[in-house]
């Protein structure tokens, strides 16, 4: 992997292939490897740049004591000036789709267009009322289970709690994609995996009123129906949003369904204009 020198870390990063800049962020608690399938099949014909977000497989553990979705953000701006990128096409996946949406929303003509997997605008995904979540933060009691349980244990009650409302199959359909995503926390630091938590829960969606980026919003079937609210809402405030439900998936959607995810991002390029 190559290495971008922040002067609060290092950001690990790969590209391949040569064309358009189609630029994929992960989900958290992953890492740039989620994105195989559609590296491998958009490599041809784009320049395809995956990151390992801060607190994230090879980039890991960086000096802030917190991180945020603006951090993450920042750096994703610092990768493009690095690489010389401009209008690049985003792709994010759950935690990387809110970063697509922050970058959106501080350049709303800065990316020739977005595709946004498992799309969330907020962790919990409905809205609380204004200056209520540092009141009912759940910060203090991650951090005793995270002390008692590890990243994976934390991971794995974090899921449970999801899926008493929403169904087992909500991370994944397919169980050894499951497997794979806890095992890959399992890798996590403890005070890594908080950071990201934090960055996540403290995340106050932008309205996006104004962005003109075309916007596909993908989500599984058996995605959380609070998340597919939020992708709804997402569709409805860009200028042009549209957003497209896959059977047989859940909020790992492009790994779910590589080639239906595949499919459906190739025929949203070639409608760009700058393709």
């Amino acid at each position: 992997m190559a290495e971008l020198t922040l002067a609060d870390g290092t950001i690990h990063y790969e590209t391949t292939g040569d064309g358009p800049p189609l630029v994929f962020v992960h989900g958290g608690w992953m890492d740039g490897t989620a994105w195989e399938p559609q590296v491998e099949h958009f490599d041809d014909e784009y320049r395809v740049v995956t990151l390992d977000v801060r607190g994230h497989g090879e980039t890991g553990a960086t000096e802030p004591d917190r991180y945020s979705i603006g951090l993450f953000t920042d750096d994703l701006e610092a990768l493009f000036s690095e690489l010389a990128i401009e209008r690049p096409i985003l792709c994010g996946l759950s935690l990387g789709s809110m970063v697509v949406q922050e970058y959106m929303n501080r350049h709303p003509n800065g990316a020739s267009g977005a595709v946004l997997g498992g799309a969330v605008r907020s962790m919990p995904p409905v809205a609380l009322p204004p200056g209520t979540k540092s009141l009912w933060t759940p910060l203090p009691a991650l951090s005793a289970s995270l002390s008692l349980s590890g990243s994976a244990g934390t991971f794995r009650s974090m899921l449970c709690s999801i899926q008493a409302t929403t169904g087992e199959r909500w991370l994944s359909v397919d169980p050894q994609t499951r497997a794979d995503a806890i095992d890959a926390v399992g890798d996590i630091p403890s005070a890594e995996f908080r950071k990201i938590f934090g960055a996540l829960y403290r995340y106050e969606p932008p309205v996006l009123t104004g962005v003109d980026t075309p916007t596909l919003i993908v989500h599984g079937e058996q995605e959380a129906p609070l998340v597919k609210r939020q992708g709804r809402q997402i569709a409805s405030a860009v200028a042009d949003g549209d957003r497209l439900e896959l059977a047989d998936s859940g909020h790992l959607v492009n790994q779910d369904r590589p080639r239906a995810f595949n499919a459906a991002t190739a025929d949203f390029l070639e409608e760009l204009p700058a393709a």
